[in-house]
């Protein structure tokens, strides 16, 4: 894992947040934060691309100083805090989202799924959950239980996601939807082990990073050093010219990335900014 380029040339530091950033705590701690100062005081940006909700993200925006648009839901809403201007918002067409919903409702899938549809930056399930609680507490989102998720489908769900304990499950559902829909229908993804989650087709971190590092910042992927822990991070890894996996992530993620971190309860997002942005 040769390093394509000396950080000397990164002007833009992109984090995830969970599994990255912040770990059991829910938080992000004082080694990381000062380490994002320092590499801000150098004149990186930070920017923040996550699969959460842009409600739930706002905080760790905040606690990073970041000042550029925030990047969520994978990417398919990027809005910008300072003057809300949203600049992508990329949705689920209601079609495929009432057919992942025909699969999800199957008779030995049904109970033990939990399933979340996002709208409006609005967190919607069929039922309060244990699963919906326990996200509701780790997100600070509070889900609006509305029985059959198919009332909703007059408007286009920002995301939809389905969560269970049982971790074989959601691997056997990603392989089943992949195929039964092709790349260009919808993507595809697990921001952990737990969560299966489809947005529009368009949409990825990577693709979202492009869009700010190139359309609105000027930079090219030698200029962009990112850092995400799980699959729905590869694009972004694969398209940055330093892309860092934290030791907590999947060895497929482990290896498309530049370098390896140590994992996040040992402030890895720190070590890697140390490495790359902080020792020139």
């Amino acid at each position: 894992m040769g390093n394509r380029l000396d950080g000397s040339a990164v002007r833009l530091l992109v984090l995830d947040i969970d599994g990255t950033i912040a770990g059991r705590t829910n938080e992000v701690s004082q080694s990381v934060q000062q380490a994002i100062r320092a590499a801000q005081s150098k004149g990186v940006q930070v920017a923040i691309a996550t699969g959460r909700m842009y409600c739930s993200a706002l905080r760790f925006y905040q606690t990073v100083g970041a000042n550029l648009p925030l990047m969520t839901y994978q990417g398919a809403f990027i809005k910008d805090p300072a003057d809300g201007k949203v600049h992508r918002h990329w949705t689920v067409p209601s079609n495929y989202a009432a057919a992942l919903l025909d699969c999800f409702e199957q008779a030995d899938w049904r109970s033990r799924l939990s399933v979340h549809f996002y709208l409006d930056d609005e967190l919607y399930v069929r039922e309060l959950t244990d699963a919906s609680l326990d996200y509701a507490e780790h997100t600070g989102v509070i889900p609006k239980a509305v029985g059959d998720l198919r009332t909703l489908l007059h408007r286009e769900p920002t995301k939809v996601l389905a969560m269970s304990d049982d971790v074989e499950l959601i691997q056997k559902l990603l392989a089943t939807m992949r195929d039964s829909f092709r790349p260009d229908e919808l993507y595809l993804t697990t921001s952990v082990a737990n969560f299966f989650e489809a947005t529009n087709p368009l949409v990825s971190k990577g693709t979202a990073v492009r869009y700010l590092a190139e359309d609105l910042l000027g930079l090219q992927p030698e200029n962009v050093m990112v850092i995400g822990d799980n699959f729905n991070d590869f694009e972004m890894i694969q398209y940055a010219g330093i892309g860092v996996a934290m030791g907590n992530a999947p060895d497929g993620v482990k290896a498309v990335a530049d370098w390896v971190a140590p994992a996040v309860e040992l402030d890895g997002a720190a070590a890697a900014i140390e490495e790359f942005l902080l020792a020139a």
